[in-house]
């Protein structure tokens, strides 16, 4: 137990804990207000919620700490899993809940849950085994292109209609970096992206003849995508960014103070979910943004470097998938918040409020290191091996 426990990534792991407890901190800032004016909640009602869902998460996270991450490669779990999630999504589709504009969620008794944001998951689980499974015909287009394809498609189709087109971007992306990192030559990829482009050229034809492109394209939609060039002169469609941009200006370096902000009275909507990172800007100034995407930054980073570092293509691909599927997140956030992409609704990972996310998001960080230690007590385990005499001579 204690070589096991010496096995975990730490700096990982405080990072997170950090992370979490800050999030716990600014959700609270930036939501006492809307809860009452808003919604008519106690003032604490979304710390409440979020508190209870960092619990549940950690318990996720440790769980998943001491699993053996292996037994995902199972082909029964894989396509359980993945038939499974894409069931979920078309019940989404028919009897989901409406937030936001997009029917994302399901309501199970009291709870909400959100089917798009565990696709993450279940598609860095199933590329991963499939993949790393599969690198001696890694560039089979039968057996190794087509079904992950096949899977990616219907995930970001079913995900986008709803239409949530955030979560289906960063879905796509975790997968195209998973694919690129798998060992595939360049002519495999060539490959890839054009039966990639040909399935969602005729999906995208069927929507418009059966006329459910409308839906995809909104008259809502499609204001996010316009109102971020001129947000001041945008009116409404500009109205989140505007407000979201005056929050940084306003927080300077060292910001206004904790509790502080006044974008949060109203004029900032959603500023405790996907504008958080304003309100952070507004409050604790260029310090506390630095703190987050510092920290962000050296989880993400850690990441792809022990990914290198680890002999199991699977495990590889999975800290490859899991490192991305955190900073693609972070990137459409923060680039939604300072106008340098369009606000597409997501939410940054570990501080925003969303407990859908945030159990994900530790699943995931469980996994991670369920992968470390195992690769560190390898590591270990070979280290205390004792050594032959014919390795000690032709060493010496």
């Amino acid at each position: 137990m204690k070589r096991i426990l010496k096995a975990y990534d730490y700096p990982t792991f405080i990072a997170i804990v950090l992370l979490c407890l800050f999030g716990l901190v600014m959700v609270y800032s930036s939501s006492m207000i809307a809860a009452v004016a808003r919604w008519d909640y106690d003032i604490d009602h979304f710390y409440q919620n979020q508190k209870k869902a960092m619990l549940l998460s950690f318990c996720a996270m440790f769980f998943m700490m001491i699993f053996p991450y292996k037994f995902f490669q199972n082909k029964k779990f894989l396509m359980i899993m993945m038939f499974g999630i894409t069931g979920l999504l078309l019940f989404t589709f028919s009897y989901g809940h409406t937030a936001g504009n997009a029917q994302s969620w399901l309501k199970i008794g009291g709870l909400s849950i959100q089917p798009g944001e565990f696709s993450k998951l279940a598609l860095i689980i199933y590329l991963a085994a499939i993949y790393g499974k599969r690198q001696d015909r890694i560039n089979n287009m039968d057996k190794a292109v087509m079904p992950p394809i096949i899977f990616l498609v219907t995930i970001c189709l079913l995900i986008g209609i709803q239409p949530d087109y955030g979560t289906a971007a960063i879905v796509f992306l975790i997968s195209a970096s998973i694919i690129i990192s798998s060992g595939m030559t360049f002519k495999g990829l060539v490959k890839l992206s054009t039966v990639f482009l040909m399935v969602a050229c005729v999906a995208i034809a069927a929507f418009f003849v059966t006329g459910n492109i409308s839906k995809i394209f909104s008259a809502n939609k499609v204001a996010r995508f316009t109102g971020f060039s001129d947000p001041f002169h945008a009116g409404d469609s500009g109205l989140q960014l505007a407000n979201s941009l005056l929050a940084i200006g306003n927080g300077g370096l060292t910001g206004v103070g904790l509790g502080e902000s006044t974008q949060k009275y109203g004029y900032l909507p959603e500023s405790h979910t996907d504008f958080i990172m304003a309100i952070i800007a507004e409050e604790l100034g260029f310090l506390g943004v630095a703190f987050v995407l510092l920290t962000l930054g050296f989880i993400v980073l850690r990441g792809l470097i022990l990914s290198a570092k680890c002999d199991d293509p699977f495990g590889s691909l999975l800290l490859i998938g899991i490192s991305s599927m955190i900073g693609i997140q972070v990137f459409i956030n923060v680039g939604g918040v300072t106008g340098l992409i369009p606000i597409t609704g997501i939410t940054l990972p570990f501080v925003s409020y969303g407990g859908s996310s945030l159990l994900l998001l530790m699943t995931s960080i469980g996994m991670y290191q369920n992968i470390i230690m195992r690769m560190n007590l390898k590591s270990q385990k070979e280290a205390e091996q004792p050594i032959s005499k014919q390795d000690f001579v032709s060493n010496n």
